[in-house]
């Protein structure tokens, strides 16, 4: 058996395209909804460091120091088999998205963060001047002009959490991977793994380009 027959048999991916392009649809829904948790997860998280009271910031500063240091998997094998144990209960798919989220808002609290403190602290003080409330004061000057510098580091977080998603696999979720290697299982081939991986770079492609684009031109604006 040679390489191409091994790794690229034509006749194995076709058949096990429909599993695998419905794996896809489910690492979609997977990481298209940790994403959106973790992007307003991470904002709340950001701005309540700048105005909530000093135990707050603590136990928000607290949150993201461990959430980023815990391995994603661990993570998940704790969400999905150890909650249970106090009576909490989630599906493959909240175990998935509460595991990617949790992590997924302690990297976007970061980068919005970052973010807002770029922006002068004279920004903050003219705010101030005109009257302009804390609400109004992030929603109308702040957060628009922050938006802006993080929009690259944030796609990046992004790509990162789709990425992740392959994680799903160890909680019975028949995400993209899982179907890959069940499918390799019955073919006894390893081509649906490498059809797995093709679907991944074509889906994260041009999302790694636009990173690259976006810092290019936001640094040039910079500059």
């Amino acid at each position: 058996m040679n390489l191409i027959n091994t790794f690229f048999n034509i006749d194995v991916l076709i058949d096990s395209l429909p599993q695998l392009l419905w794996g896809l649809v489910v690492t979609l829904q997977i990481g298209i909804t940790s994403i959106i948790c973790g992007l307003a997860g991470g904002l709340l998280l950001a701005v309540s460091r700048l105005y909530a009271p000093r135990f707050v910031k603590l136990l928000i500063h607290g949150y993201v120091d461990i959430f980023r240091s815990i391995p994603l998997l661990v993570l998940l094998i704790v969400v999905y088999y150890a909650l249970p144990f106090v009576g909490i209960l989630l599906s493959p798919f909240l175990s998935a998205v509460t595991a990617l989220s949790l992590v997924s808002a302690a990297y976007s609290a970061e980068i919005f963060r970052a973010g807002i403190e770029a922006i002068p602290r004279g920004q903050f003080e003219a705010s101030s001047a005109l009257g302009l409330s804390n609400k109004h004061t992030m929603i109308d000057v702040i957060l628009p002009q922050a938006i802006r510098i993080v929009i690259p580091p944030l796609t990046n977080n992004c790509i990162n959490v789709l990425k992740d998603t392959a994680l799903a696999s160890v909680v019975a979720m028949p995400d993209l991977l899982k179907q890959a290697t069940q499918a390799q299982a019955l073919a006894a081939n390893p081509t649906p793994l490498i059809g797995a991986a093709i679907i991944y770079v074509l889906l994260l492609w041009p999302m790694v380009a636009t990173v690259a684009r976006l810092e290019k031109h936001y640094s040039r604006g910079r500059s």
